[in-house]
């Protein structure tokens, strides 16, 4: 159901509507795809033929709809332009369950399975252990804000929390080495002889808990030797890759520094959930399907830590005015305040901190994957612009002013930053044309409890 236009909105839809179409002013919103703050620009561009010097299009900012040129923001936050960076995770995940963009359709056949790896805990913070009551005695509603806060945060570990989240990705590839070493290790050949006979790609991604500690969800799928439409040996089975997964969790570490004469390292928490993956059409209440892993991951691609702690979705230049009159909860402020203190020490220089002290320490990239697993999210931004720029063509010729070869013409250009975000008649216009997406809540029922 469209959404009903806000008493601003309508006023500044009616004065335009007295002067232009709608309907392009419409069309330039939609081109945004879905981002909540785009930049705004003033100027010009004149495309020049470069054989004749005529001036084949000209683009003057007062003459498009919205009287500025609007360009995505290109922030992949959920709180910013997150909507075309999701579809294309979902996309790059599901090529690789079920085949597409380039990846054969044989590659729903492999062994795969979705994982989820936690962290460990540090200490007890109000959750809903199965459910129920916390140890603090509440039953806690799903919005309750107290959930993942600490019961007592002078007893909590804020600096192994931070810690944690710097090294988490320094941790996962320890994680991807043993679980080369555990598969070889049950077909009973060395790690040299696995590459001849079997590749292990992965696609994961970062989600904060409450707590605001990340954790991973990945697919984790076994191919032949030559990638994705290569099928692997017999002996590789979805068994055996769980069996894999749990011993290599047990037994990767990352070493830390060194603070105060204690030596820190660091390991995955007990929690570990790891469940067989089926086909897109697979209807059982026990395993999951293509479609709801992709869709999963996607939605939290592009989830930071404000999403899930409360904390803020912009670099922190000074933790003291930063922090000033922000919904940042007590919790989040007091893993940014430690952020901020460990970066000072020299020992700590190469984590980065105090830059990623809105992102509680961890500096990592939210979604990742093997190169092996399937198509990139290059190829797939590069496979729309073509689309785009073919589509543009098309329109020209059909409206009697065909475009020359790219080749042929010269851009001149001249724009200047005017500000960002929408009017109130364009976010408007962007919620109520907003094209449909994949189902993003995906097969949610299994959720790593905060560890207490």
């Amino acid at each position: 159901m469209r959404p009903q236009a806000p008493a601003g909105a309508i006023g500044q839809l009616a004065a335009l509507a007295q002067y232009d179409d709608l309907s392009t002013y419409a069309h330039q919103v939609q081109r945004l795809g879905g981002c909540e703050r785009p930049v705004r620009m003033e100027g010009h561009r004149l495309d020049v033929h470069a054989a004749t010097g005529e001036v084949v299009r000209e683009v003057v900012d007062h003459d498009l709809p919205a009287g500025q040129l609007l360009i995505r923001c290109n922030n992949r936050r959920a709180t910013r332009c997150a909507e075309v960076y999701r579809k294309d995770t979902y996309q790059l995940v599901a090529a690789g369950l079920s085949g597409g963009k380039g990846i054969g359709p044989a590659v729903a056949e492999h062994p795969r399975v979705f994982a989820t790896l936690t962290a460990p805990s540090f200490g007890p913070v109000h959750n809903r252990p199965g459910g129920g009551r916390c140890r603090c005695g509440r039953l806690h509603p799903d919005d309750d804000s107290a959930l993942g806060t600490p019961l007592n945060p002078e007893w909590y570990d804020y600096r192994d929390a931070v810690l944690w989240n710097a090294h988490a990705g320094a941790l996962w590839a320890r994680f991807t080495t043993y679980l080369r070493q555990q598969i070889a290790s049950r077909a009973g050949i060395t790690r040299s002889e696995l590459r001849h006979c079997l590749k292990l790609s992965c696609a994961k991604v970062a989600e904060y808990q409450r707590r605001g500690a990340v954790h991973f969800h990945a697919v984790i799928r076994l191919d032949g030797p030559e990638g994705a439409d290569d099928s692997p040996p017999a002996w590789a089975t979805t068994a055996l890759l769980g069996d894999a997964i749990r011993s290599a969790v047990r037994l990767a570490e990352s070493p830390g520094p060194t603070l105060n004469g204690r030596a820190h390292s660091f390991r995955f928490g007990e929690q570990l959930d790891i469940r067989p993956i089926r086909s897109a059409d697979f209807t059982g209440t026990t395993d999951l399907t293509s479609r709801a892993v992709g869709a999963y991951i996607a939605k939290y691609a592009t989830k930071g830590a404000e999403s899930a702690t409360g904390t803020i979705d912009r670099p922190i230049r000074n933790p003291i005015t930063d922090l000033i009159g922000t919904d940042v909860t007590d919790h989040a402020r007091r893993m940014i305040l430690t952020c901020w203190h460990l970066g000072g020490l020299p020992e700590l220089e190469e984590l980065r901190l105090r830059k990623w002290a809105h992102m509680l320490g961890f500096r990592g990239h939210f979604s990742t994957k093997s190169r092996a697993y399937s198509v990139t999210l290059g190829a797939l931004r590069q496979e729309r612009a073509d689309h785009n720029e073919a589509l543009t063509r098309e329109r020209a010729a059909l409206a009697g002013h065909p475009l020359p070869d790219p080749d042929a013409v010269l851009l001149l250009s001249h724009w200047r930053f005017a500000g960002t975000g929408l009017t109130a008649a364009e976010s408007w216009l962007a919620t109520s044309r907003r094209p449909d997406t994949p189902d993003t809540e995906g097969d949610s029922s299994w959720t790593a409890d905060e560890t207490n």
